[in-house]
């Protein structure tokens, strides 16, 4: 059996959080909050024009840890250069808002506050949220700085969202929420800022399919693709094209993500095999259907009209179809859910199916499973490995499970296939 258990931590995770002058700032009070919630420990550093938006002593209480300003850098209080202590300090940095100023200083490498004085002095991996004015942001100086920022392998940027923003406009420039920003950064932490899935097309299914009686009835499962989301959060971090497939949801894709929204098996079917051609690694984390009503009926039906027995039939098997279609550069990983002895048809369903990988995992273990932040899991794989994942949220059993593909595909590379 691998080694493929989560590392136990040796201390808590360091970010620092940089806040450039805008008025987004304010958000970044949530996010530190919930930051802190989560056991990471935390740094602040303001730029002067942040301090017009929101104060030193507002994020040090949130952070538990005084938040630092220009003057604690000028005045060189620190037995060491504050920017150096900072900057060997950190795992992560965040600069959320980033700026057009901050970042046209980023792109040039200069330093001349504290903020980046400590981007320069540190070696960490840095996430960079930027907001602004949907017509700053187009400026073509803003997108060449932008672009040459990201050609530097520390730098992970986010997009902007669109929609309505302070001064009025409607467009983008909006920063990313702070859920979006948390899950980068739990992303980096766990990777390093490594993009081991550059230049990968990644074809992901979620949620849960329904089968209607009439308009308003029908077949489903409790499935709220919460999974199949933090598989495509993670490859999105990862550097992966990611499209995502999924069923009814109360989440929104990731900035970046092709999101494609469907209803039953056979419309999931039906965009799976056209979407196959062009993956590399397709994932069936969706809770599919197993059959359907034999009958429709378009209108609602009355409660007195209502079938006794309901016929059924049986739907598309799409991971075995998928199966039957994939070539032989193209990984493909099942889910299976089950209760009891979660291993016996798991196995059968990764031979009977020609799967490279199966993930089974139990829906009947306490906080797992269907509509839980958490899952626990058995990675299996055509070559025999056989991996147990301890309880933990769905976000870190995504990257565990595409550290998994990432052994897989070495290990099949040594064997020549």
């Amino acid at each position: 059996m691998l080694n493929f258990q989560p590392e136990t931590p040796n201390r808590k995770k360091r970010v620092i959080i940089g806040l450039g002058g805008g008025i987004a700032a304010y958000k970044v009070c949530e996010l530190v909050s919930t930051l802190f919630k989560t056991g990471v420990e935390i740094r602040v550093i303001l730029t002067q024009a942040a301090q017009q938006f929101i104060t030193p002593l507002t994020l040090a209480t949130l952070s538990r840890h005084c938040a630092y300003t220009d003057d604690d850098f000028w005045q060189g209080s620190q037995p060491r250069p504050l920017h150096i202590e900072l900057g060997e300090w950190a795992d992560l940095m965040v600069i959320a808002p980033l700026t057009a100023h901050t970042l046209a200083k980023l792109a040039c490498g200069m330093a001349d506050n504290l903020l980046t004085n400590t981007v320069l002095a540190s070696t960490c991996p840095v996430l960079l949220a930027p907001a602004m004015n949907t017509d700053m942001w187009e400026q073509l100086a803003v997108q060449r700085n932008w672009q040459h920022l990201l050609t530097d392998g520390r730098f992970h940027g986010m997009s902007t969202a669109s929609g309505l923003l302070a001064c009025d406009r409607i467009g983008a420039g909006r920063m990313a929420e702070p859920p979006e920003i948390l899950t980068y950064i739990q992303s980096l932490l766990h990777t390093g800022g490594k993009r081991d899935l550059t230049g990968k097309r990644v074809l992901i299914s979620a949620g849960g399919t329904r089968e209607y009686i009439d308009p308003v009835r029908f077949i489903g499962n409790p499935s709220t693709g919460k999974m199949g989301l933090a598989l495509a959060q993670a490859a999105l971090h990862r550097g992966a094209n990611v499209t995502l497939v999924h069923g009814e949801a109360t989440w929104d894709a990731p900035l970046g993500v092709e999101a494609i929204p469907v209803d039953s098996a056979a419309e999931m079917q039906e965009v799976m095999q056209s979407n196959l051609p062009n993956a590399d690694v397709i994932i069936m984390s969706a809770a599919v259907a197993d059959v359907k009503p034999k009958v429709y009926s378009p209108e609602k039906l009355p409660k007195r009209s209502l079938p006794q027995s309901l016929p059924l039939e049986s739907v598309p098997d799409i991971v075995a179809e998928l199966a039957q279609l994939k070539q032989p550069h193209q990984l493909l990983i099942g889910f299976a859910a089950q209760t009891g002895d979660i291993i016996t048809p798991a196995m059968a369903k990764l031979q009977n199916k020609q799967l490279d990988m199966i993930v089974a995992n139990p829906i009947d273990a306490a906080d797992s499973g269907f509509g839980s932040d958490y899952n626990r899991a058995v990675f299996l794989d055509k070559h025999g490995n056989k991996v147990e994942i301890a309880r933990c949220s769905k976000l870190q059993l995504a990257h565990l499970l595409w550290d998994f593909v990432v052994f897989f595909h070495a290990e099949s590379q040594r064997r020549g296939e």
